[in-house]
């Protein structure tokens, strides 16, 4: 029998839980939507130029999010370790293996801008891209490159925020970076007469920007605590070890997109442009469901640092109850914008007849996306990596022959993004019956199994 008291204590708990999650994923969401929303600015200015500088674009997006995405462990991972190391209350350490991690990105971006530079005309062919929008993708590649170094520290130093349950400083430096992002693509662009070449300077330099902002804010907060700023080199091996797994996860992931772009992109230019705008409010959504998974991660570390697997549990419920809500709200939300969507991208007849229907797909499978999310940032702040990497591994397994089956049986854009809805309904089978069974509730300072 519950008694009065109980039932005023698990009220509490949900206040609680709620304004946690209020106050650390707000924040977040506007840091987190700043990526997409580069994009589809970029998008946006891109596409009245014409249809094959966006399907250029698009086969170039899709590359370029996929070189940072796949290093997303340098936030994600540090997220985990530093919200532990705040929960147990060693704040230094938690600081230095965060610069760790920001000395891990520098390499890190270094060495793919070396490679991708020279590779970006073999990058588009493999892609499929058309002739005539494979110029337009190489140049954006080639430039836009420029800017990976910057973001993968942007990536790092947000790491070391969020774990200190800081979500504000990232959401400032996200909306100067956006709105410098957009000012300088329609200057360049179209004041400068750059062309598409404009629109990736303007992305270059609001990314190093914002990554200069992170640095200064990192560095004060190092000086403040006493912790070195110099790499080491032990520090920095931990870190990238640490990350294994979840690049392992990533990568499936991105696969998936990959995969999804390729396919896309053979089904003709009209397809590949809608695709990519499809691709960009997916992602936007996506981003906006993360943000609730951002505060798992923070709190979900913090609980078990302060060896409180019980409080973790709780959180954990009410977050996918967030979740699923706003994904039902954000599926409406598409229902009702998508009519006004496609004419902000292009004015292509083609692209606005492939666009509509697939962006009802994108709505149907937003509750899905919301307890996916959530319940892959739980595990993430748990560092929970290796299932995460197991499970990803068998959604691309599940996803691959059913995408690259839809140019094989005649299907259009449509059947690809159910495609890319089958591929949710895997993780979340996958997702919930991790969380189910408590194997994730590992608690100290420093996750030893």
């Amino acid at each position: 029998m519950i008694t009065l008291g109980g039932v005023n204590l698990v009220k509490e708990t949900r206040r609680r839980h709620d304004r946690e999650i209020i106050a650390l994923a707000l924040p977040a969401f506007g840091a987190l939507v700043a990526e997409p929303l580069f994009v589809m600015v970029d998008s946006a200015v891109v596409g009245h130029l014409g249809t094959p500088q966006l399907a250029g674009l698009g086969v170039a997006a899709a590359l370029l999010t996929t070189f940072v995405n796949i290093f997303v462990f340098l936030a994600y991972a540090t997220t985990a370790a530093v919200a532990r190391r705040v929960g147990a209350g060693d704040l230094p350490a938690a600081i230095r293996q965060g610069i760790d991690g920001v000395w891990l990105a520098l390499f890190i971006g270094t060495a793919v801008v070396a490679v991708t530079i020279p590779a970006a005309p073999a990058l588009a062919d493999i892609f499929g891209t058309s002739g005539t929008a494979a110029p337009y993708a190489v140049t954006y590649l080639r430039i836009s490159s420029l800017g990976i170094p910057a973001m993968l520290v942007v990536l790092a130093a947000t790491g070391v925020l969020r774990g200190l349950q800081d979500t504000r400083t990232p959401l400032y430096v996200a909306v100067a970076g956006f709105t410098a992002n957009t000012a300088l693509n329609v200057t360049l662009v179209y004041g400068a007469g750059m062309g598409i070449a404009g629109s990736a300077w303007g992305t270059v330099i609001a990314q190093n920007a914002m990554a200069a902002a992170y640095l200064a804010v990192v560095v004060r907060g190092a000086r403040r605590h006493g912790a070195s700023l110099r790499p080491d080199a032990a520090g920095i091996r931990a870190c990238a070890q640490a990350g294994v797994p979840l690049l392992i996860r990533t990568l499936s992931l991105r696969a998936v997109l990959l995969i999804a772009t390729a396919v896309a992109a053979r089904l003709g230019d009209a397809d590949i442009a809608a695709h990519q705008i499809t691709l960009t409010i997916w992602s936007l959504l996506a981003f906006a469901l993360d943000a609730i998974a951002i505060a798992g991660q923070a709190v979900i570390g913090r609980y078990l640092g302060a060896d409180n697997p019980e409080g973790a549990r709780a959180a954990c419920r009410r977050m996918v109850q967030w979740g699923l809500a706003s994904g039902v709200v954000l599926g409406l939300l598409v229902v009702a914008a998508g009519p006004l969507i496609a004419p902000l991208f292009t004015a292509d007849p083609a692209v606005k007849h492939a666009l509509i229907p697939v962006l009802l797909v994108v709505a149907a499978t937003q509750p899905v996306s919301g307890v996916v999310f959530i319940l892959d940032g739980v595990l993430m702040g748990a560092g929970d990596g290796p299932y995460l990497a197991r499970s990803m591994l068998v959604t691309l397994a599940v996803f691959a022959p059913a995408a690259l089956a839809v140019p094989l049986l005649g299907g259009g854009l449509t059947a690809l993004w159910w495609a890319m809805a089958l591929m949710m309904l895997t993780r979340m089978a996958a997702l919930q019956i991790r969380s189910r069974t408590g194997k994730w509730l590992v608690t100290g300072a420093v996750r030893t199994s």
